[in-house]
């Protein structure tokens, strides 16, 4: 998660709270009240739906008044969905894609102490992946039983490989693994004939280029 986690209170304007979302590079603020006690949640989104739009016949100056009179309390989300500092990563991103949002308060009572957002996950996904590490990047389907991962992993050593990285998806059916593996110290002709006694099919592999 980020922290320290940058909030606004209730009675900021919309437009000061948008002014600092631009400023700090981040698309959500959780609100809190003067205790620190999380009491909504407010999104650029949020913040530029409220703006008037280019077609209003209002002056700039009668614009930047209205702006400057709306309060972040009456845009805010208040039903907020949060998460506590020891909630698994992946159920994290479940709540996220299921309720279709791009950040979660992370909340220790009613106080919040850091907030994990969609930027946070993309992270994550790069170093399960390895992406910036050099090596081969293979992806196949295995037969979904509990020995195949570690022979394939035993041949990879065999022949000197060191694993980067290593995920599991669902393949295309009941029956099989899709598996996403990075390899370095082989190169991709000898890791192939490594693997193919263990796999039912080598989807993809390539050796991506860095720089």
């Amino acid at each position: 998660m980020s922290r320290p986690v940058i909030s606004v209170q209730p009675e900021m304007s919309m437009q000061d709270a948008l002014n600092l979302m631009r400023e700090e590079h981040v698309r959500r603020f959780p609100v809190v009240d003067k205790h620190g006690r999380l009491v909504g949640i407010v999104s650029e989104k949020d913040l530029l739906n409220a703006s008037p739009s280019d077609a209003t016949s209002l002056s700039v100056y009668e614009v930047n008044y209205l702006l400057y009179k709306i309060t972040v309390d009456k845009i805010m989300t208040r039903n907020v969905i949060t998460i506590t500092e020891d909630t698994p990563l992946e159920e994290a991103a479940r709540i996220m894609a299921d309720n279709k949002i791009g950040g979660l308060p992370v909340v220790r009572g009613d106080m919040v102490i850091g907030i994990i957002t969609e930027t946070d996950l993309f992270k994550i996904f790069l170093e399960l992946l390895g992406a910036r590490e050099s090596g081969v990047r293979l992806a196949a389907l295995i037969p979904n039983e509990p020995e195949e991962l570690s022979q394939l992993t035993k041949a990879i050593f065999n022949i000197g490989g060191h694993v980067i990285a290593l995920g599991t998806f669902l393949g295309d059916s009941s029956e099989n693994r899709e598996i996403c593996i990075k390899v370095s110290g082989v190169d991709a002709q000898l890791l192939e004939d490594a693997v193919k006694p263990y796999v039912e099919k080598i989807v993809d592999m390539r050796e991506p280029k860095f720089g």
